[in-house]
């Protein structure tokens, strides 16, 4: 059986003019060009000003409320962080290369912080509220900056990362998608095929297929490159859909599963208290009480 799926994404990036890495600031809901799992060898820094929504990072999948500050390293799948119903005020993307500032420049004393914290940023990294707003502002003054003061920006918001104790390394520790490119590349198409069929029924043998590999190879494969078996993967896919939904719609939590890929309410609900450790209710109830 032939599976249509999306081309999987190696996004080139080019560093803004006059600058050694790229940056870019979007208003509201503007950034809406990397809707599709794809990666790129450079570290990228996110800055979601307000707003919440999914938070789709190699194989962890979750929800974040009140803006968002991530650190996602190199070549690790991840997906889009805003859309036409995040109610974010404006978006901050930089990207740049490990190495953008040269490697003798790295091993200084005063910089070793760098390639430490790029490290650690192979599985993703999650900033808590205090340190989003001990450096959002500047992340986003940064747009008005020129080149120079613009580095040196990034540089003391990266030595401020470094030190923070308000994180939250997203991926289970040894993942990592720096492996051959046909590796990133299956991976990314299977993470694609998840994203726009989660609410079908999901075939294990035909996604198997659709990466080339028997049934077995492919669930031995995918439990080792994300540290979980792909059946968890799609469920906390459509778990964090539902927790999307929870705060975005006003219908009922039974179509809510429904429209999540659920068609058994009471799986739905054990799987839901699982993931998050409260039922559907009491999330959406605690999630209105934070978001007023």
């Amino acid at each position: 059986m032939k599976i249509k799926t999306n081309k999987p994404g190696f996004e080139i990036i080019e560093s803004s003019f006059g600058s050694s890495f790229y940056y870019s600031k979007y208003a509201e809901k503007l950034n809406n060009k990397s809707h599709v799992w794809h990666y790129h060898p450079e570290i990228e820094m996110v800055f979601v000003n307000g707003g919440s929504g999914k938070r789709q990072i190699g194989s962890h999948l979750s929800y974040y409320t009140d803006g968002d500050l991530i650190l996602i390293g190199s070549n690790l799948p991840h997906c889009g962080f805003t859309d036409d119903r995040t109610g974010n005020k404006n978006e901050t993307v930089i990207q740049m290369k490990p190495d953008f500032l040269g490697t003798e420049f790295l091993s200084l004393q005063e910089t070793k912080y760098l390639p430490e914290l790029f490290n650690k940023a192979k599985g993703g990294i999650a900033f808590g509220a205090a340190t989003k707003n001990a450096v959002g502002e500047r992340i986003e003054m940064m747009d008005n900056q020129q080149p120079f003061e613009r580095l040196l920006t990034l540089l003391t918001v990266l030595k401020e990362l470094e030190s923070a104790k308000d994180y939250m390394i997203l991926n289970a520790s040894g993942f990592s998608m720096e492996t051959q490119v046909q590796d990133n590349d299956r991976i990314n198409m299977i993470f694609n095929y998840v994203k726009d069929h989660f609410h079908e029924e999901i075939i294990l043998a035909e996604v198997a297929e659709m990466a080339s590999m028997t049934t077995p190879s492919f669930c031995r494969y995918f439990k080792k490159t994300t540290k979980k078996t792909f059946t968890k993967f799609v469920n906390e896919y459509r778990i964090v859909h539902a927790a999307k939904l929870l705060a975005e719609k006003q219908i009922s939590i039974a179509n809510i599963s429904y429209e999540s890929g659920f068609y058994n309410f009471s799986h739905f609900n054990k799987l839901f208290k699982e993931f998050t450790g409260k039922s559907a209710s009491e999330y959406r109830k605690e999630l209105k009480s934070v978001l007023k």
